[in-house]
């Protein structure tokens, strides 16, 4: 009688559970891993659409079709050769309450920050963002954001806790220097008056790939850098999938290649956020979301193979 141990491993689709198939590791303080990977299933935030909680499951489940690869292209290395990931599972906080995932989140992210872990989120709503912000610069200092989206998430209005004010509150607690920070995609209303630099949607689909990472890697300098992607930077069209879609984003193709050339900055932590498969089709948003995800991986660990 044949039994699990006479198969392999695994196919394409059987136990596919941490992100890009790491081991799950739900105590990931102490591990051996360079970088952890978390789940933060929270969407009260949320303006727009809700269910972006379930973002962190449908961006895993994506990720399966890009595991398979030893050598993920373009890039000249294998991943899980050059540094080692685990996936710690979701963050967990009462259903509703807001203040304790909060609470949670910043925890959790400063005792692994303090171990010289490097982290990966996924959301979750944005709103996600500004705890973690509030680890890093502990741990950090000041940062430079680099922050893709539609909307820049910088208005002085709402309740404590809006996906919309993010970057608003963030500079006034001293956790990032807006003249050191730059917003790509941007196609809603917005203010200036931050100092923030603002690619807009339009005039990032003008530009070259090269043009926008150039823009990118003049503003940040050599300072520290926290990147956070909303996929509702991309145009519906490549990402339908999230609660707030804004005609008018970029296309996957453009965003991949700033990405990757994004070698050279300082990252020391990333986000992906507000995917929403209930809205999704053909898991286009999560594949998207996996993919950007695996990109900054790669991005982090070419950095560190050239120090």
């Amino acid at each position: 009688m044949a039994t699990m141990a006479n198969y392999p491993d695994y196919s394409l689709y059987s136990n596919a559970f941490g992100f890009l198939r790491q081991p799950l590791v739900f105590q990931p303080q102490g591990c051996d891993a360079d970088v952890i990977i978390t789940g933060v299933p929270f969407d009260m935030a949320t303006t727009g659409r809700s269910g972006s909680r379930m973002g962190p499951g449908a961006i895993r489940q994506a990720s399966i079709n890009l595991a398979w690869e030893g050598k993920r292209w373009p890039w000249e290395f294998s991943l899980t050769k050059e540094i080692k990931m685990a996936d710690c599972g979701d963050l967990v906080f009462d259903c509703g309450d807001a203040a304790q995932m909060c609470e949670r989140l910043e925890a959790h992210a400063t005792s692994l920050l303090a171990e010289g872990k490097t982290l990966l989120t996924f959301g979750g709503d944005h709103f996600v963002t500004l705890p973690l912000l509030r680890a890093h610069a502990k741990q950090f200092g000041e940062m430079a954001l680099v922050h893709f989206d539609a909307h820049t998430d910088t208005y002085d209005m709402g309740s404590q806790y809006d996906h919309g004010t993010m970057f608003y509150h963030a500079p006034n607690e001293g956790l990032i220097d807006p003249q050191s920070s730059i917003q790509i995609g941007i196609r809603t209303e917005h203010s200036h008056k931050l100092g923030y630099q603002v690619v807009d949607a339009a005039t990032a689909n003008d530009w070259t790939a090269d043009q926008i990472i150039e823009a990118i890697k003049t503003r940040v300098g050599d300072r520290p850098v926290y990147l956070t992607f909303d996929i509702d930077c991309l145009d519906p069209a490549y990402a339908p999938g999230t609660g707030t879609p804004v005609c008018g984003g970029l296309s996957t193709d453009k965003i991949l290649k700033v990405i990757r050339g994004l070698q050279g900055i300082n990252l020391i932590g990333m986000d992906v956020v507000e995917v929403a498969p209930a809205y999704d089709h053909a898991e286009l948003t999560s594949l998207a979301a996996a993919t950007i995800a695996t990109d900054l991986l790669h991005v982090w660990a070419a950095n560190r193979k050239a120090k």
